[in-house]
């Protein structure tokens, strides 16, 4: 693809175009669209796990005050499950039997005048249930267990005789509880029917999966559905799949006649919307006396819902981190009565790095090695299951610069060795990467005869600056100053964009809206082309350079002329052009697609008189590719690290075990870090563009939080000898 030569606009920390909106609260959420006729509907959550609806009485429920329908299995027609998209299969259709599969499950949608009205006559439904022994434990004989059920189960090598050959074998269980992803933002739903149109306002990070699912769903077609979600509230994964409130809100929508809004409440929060799930994990490591992996053997097992495909192989990551010629890694799912889990921010890889890089951090002491050297020993410079180079790859001076901005040389190699008055000092480390993921992606861009521009994608922003490095490469793009640059998203009758997840985002959009610009300045040279008035007649791209709204042959800049002439002089009010993206094809280029990569330097303060964990400082190195944004960049960083200190040392969603409730399902009893929690953190950027793809992205929005989790139990140990292989790390376990 050409590339054209434009003035650099990307990379500064540009500050949000969206600020203005969001601080002056003019940024319109789901959750702030209304419309004349709007009702409400409120959710009735079963009280057991497991069993069946003996008997619903709705009658005092219908007859209360502002009450327009009660709707439950008995009434609820028939639902069509949402097809399969991207991440797997949407949960089953809500309210189409009796069977109760969770704590928390739906089992009916109350719909009034005022949400008061609503919330006060769901308290007047009436349920009797049969109940059934729930299966509650990952480790129940009872359970149903699916093996590999993706097939992403992985083996090279003989792991047998690479662990006859080693001199040193490490390795334990570790385990991770489930975790609620808890944005901010309360989910929220409204649903408006105009005769077999529906238009949709949703806390979703992808507009077109609930565009396609909806359609499947009631059986009506997608050009007749509208998806909006220009600002949504945070995500962390919870937005990626249709839930069934989204489907409930829709049904009651056409069932009143009335625009239709549905807010979760906090406690609704931990069983509609998906979650992290736990995870025990069983790792062997061997290595030579010299400090060289011999074979690595990592099991994972997590927890699943009864009728749902959520998968997360936690073992996959040490397929490809390390340059061990043999390895195996195996997963299972355990079926229990517990809510559909669903992507959490760096899914899979957050429970999966804290074994492995806790389990390398025991090795790097058995062995007496640095735990920094023992990881540059087993530097993989090509993807070791592919035998391919990486397209691109800076982990190494990621180690280095990251260690020297720590000062990790100043670490002594004793365990309790280190001390700060009463507290214990600790020094740990981790090594991190995060898979690539692009899938495909289409942008459309405009530039109008007043020398806008505007480009938009069905994409939605989910905090993490889309709206800002869109705005500035669109801008670079073309040529334009960032202020007379316009990108939207968050229409699902925008141009197809996959969802905001998976770290793919950046790269795929990016990628299109490259495709898209370019295109369009090769419609205006197609408009001059035969144009005797133009200095660019004939001109082709890559011939000309784009700079203050002007196209001009490159090298010479008074050979050319601006958007406005070219339109004006031709009659034209704009000129649009459309462009897509899609992955980077390995077969035939000779090399892996890389995602990111970095390395985590953590330093710990351990009272062992009270046991008191505090994180003094964090230091991230990170290769991301190229940063479109340095200033959203870090941004992001600091906030998966934040992210990551929550998994270590505060959350888990815990589950009563004889009923199945969730017993902590409110932000008074669910441990999040607060900003006392916060420690100084430092961000560096190293490595440059990934050739793989036009625009050299590799998404960050994953890394930031993984290896947190693992240097700071390493940095305990460090501080205390105590191994830890259990989170969230609690005072109990450092007494």
């Amino acid at each position: 693809m050409t590339t054209l030569e434009a003035p650099r606009v990307v990379g500064p920390g540009l500050e949000r175009v969206e600020a203005p909106l969001k601080v002056t609260g003019k940024a319109p959420y789901p959750n702030d669209f209304g419309y004349p006729d709007l009702v409400h509907a409120a959710l009735v959550r079963s009280t057991i796990a497991a069993g069946r609806i003996r008997s619903i009485d709705t009658s005092s429920a219908g007859a209360a005050p502002g009450v327009l329908a009660v709707i439950t299995h008995l009434n609820s027609p028939r639902l069509e499950r949402a097809p399969m998209s991207l991440l797997g299969s949407s949960p089953p259709a809500p309210l189409q039997d009796d069977r109760i599969l969770h704590y928390g499950q739906q089992v009916a949608v109350v719909v009034a005048t005022t949400a008061e009205q609503t919330r006060h006559a769901a308290t007047l439904v009436r349920v009797e249930y049969d109940p059934t022994e729930a299966l509650l434990d990952i480790d129940d004989p009872r359970a149903e267990v699916l093996t590999n059920p993706w097939g992403l189960d992985s083996e090279r090598g003989d792991v047998g005789a690479g662990f006859a050959a080693a001199d040193v074998v490490v390795g334990g269980t570790y385990t991770t509880p489930d975790n609620t992803n808890n944005p901010l933002g309360l989910m929220a739903t409204i649903a408006s029917w105009n005769g077999d149109s529906l238009t949709v306002h949703d806390s979703t990070q992808w507009p077109h999966n609930v565009r396609s699912s909806l359609a499947a769903v009631f059986k009506i077609p997608e050009s007749g559905i509208r998806v909006l979600a220009p600002y949504v509230g945070g995500g962390f994964g919870a937005g990626l799949r249709v839930w069934p409130h989204v489907i409930l809100t829709v049904l009651a929508a056409r069932e009143v006649g009335r625009p239709v809004k549905l807010v979760l409440t906090r406690p609704e929060m931990f069983t509609a919307v998906g979650h992290r799930p736990n995870s025990v994990q069983h790792i062997r490591i061997g290595a030579t006396r010299a400090g060289n992996l011999t074979a690595i053997e990592h099991d994972g097992v997590s927890t699943v819902a009864m009728e749902d495909d959520d998968y997360e192989p936690v073992s996959a990551c040490s397929a490809f981190s390390y340059a061990c010629p043999n390895v195996v890694t195996r997963d299972r799912q355990v079926r229990v009565n517990i809510p559909s889990p669903g992507s959490m921010r760096a899914p899979a890889e957050a429970q999966g790095n804290f074994t492995l890089e806790s389990a390398l951090d025991e090795l790097a002491h058995e062995l007496g090695i640095d735990p920094l050297e023992l990881r540059l020993r087993n530097y993989a410079e090509e993807h070791p299951l592919l035998g391919l180079p990486w397209s691109s790859k800076a982990l190494r001076e990621c180690y280095l610069q990251g260690a020297e901005r720590f000062g990790w040389s100043r670490r002594s190699p004793q365990p309790g060795s280190m001390r700060d008055g009463r507290w214990l000092v600790g020094y740990g480390m981790a090594g991190v990467s995060y898979p690539h993921y692009q899938v495909p992606c289409q942008a459309r861009a405009s530039v109008h005869r007043d020398g806008s521009a505007h480009v938009r994608s069905a994409a939605t922003d989910i905090g993490t600056g889309t709206y800002t490095v869109m705005t500035q490469l669109s801008a670079e793009l073309l040529g334009l100053d960032t202020t007379r640059v316009r990108f939207d998203l968050g229409d699902s009758d925008m141009p197809y964009s996959p969802q905001a997840g998976g770290s793919g985002l950046t790269g795929a959009l990016g990628n299109a809206i490259h495709a898209a610009c370019q295109n369009l300045v090769q419609e205006f040279l197609n408009v001059v082309r035969d144009d005797p008035d133009s200095p660019l007649r004939g001109a082709a791209l890559g011939d000309v350079t784009v700079s203050e709204g002007r196209i001009h042959l490159t090298g010479a800049p008074e050979q050319g002329e601006s958007y406005t002439d070219i339109l004006a002089r031709h009659g034209l009010e704009e000129l649009s052009a459309d462009g897509r993206s899609t992955p980077p094809q390995r077969d035939g280029t000779g090399m892996a697609t890389a995602g990111a990569f970095g390395a985590k330097f953590v330093e710990v303060r351990v009272d062992p008189d009270l046991g008191l964990l505090r994180v003094a400082r964090v230091v991230s190195a990170i290769d991301g590719g190229r940063i479109l944004n340095e200033k959203t960049a870090t941004s992001q960083i600091i906030g998966g690290t934040v992210g990551g200190i929550g998994q270590a040392m505060f959350e888990d969603t815990a589950t009563d075990r004889g009923t199945g409730r969730i017993a902590n399902a409110t932000f008074g009893d669910y441990l999040l870090p607060v900003n006392a929690d916060v420690p100084d953190m430092e961000v560096l950027f190293v490595g440059g563009p990934d050739p793989a793809t036009p625009v050299g992205t590799k998404g960050i929005g994953e890394i930031g939080l993984v290896g947190v989790a693992a240097a700071i139990a390493n940095a305990v140990h460090h501080a205390t000898g105590r191994r830890i292989r259990s989170l969230p790390i609690t005072i109990d376990q450092l007494l």
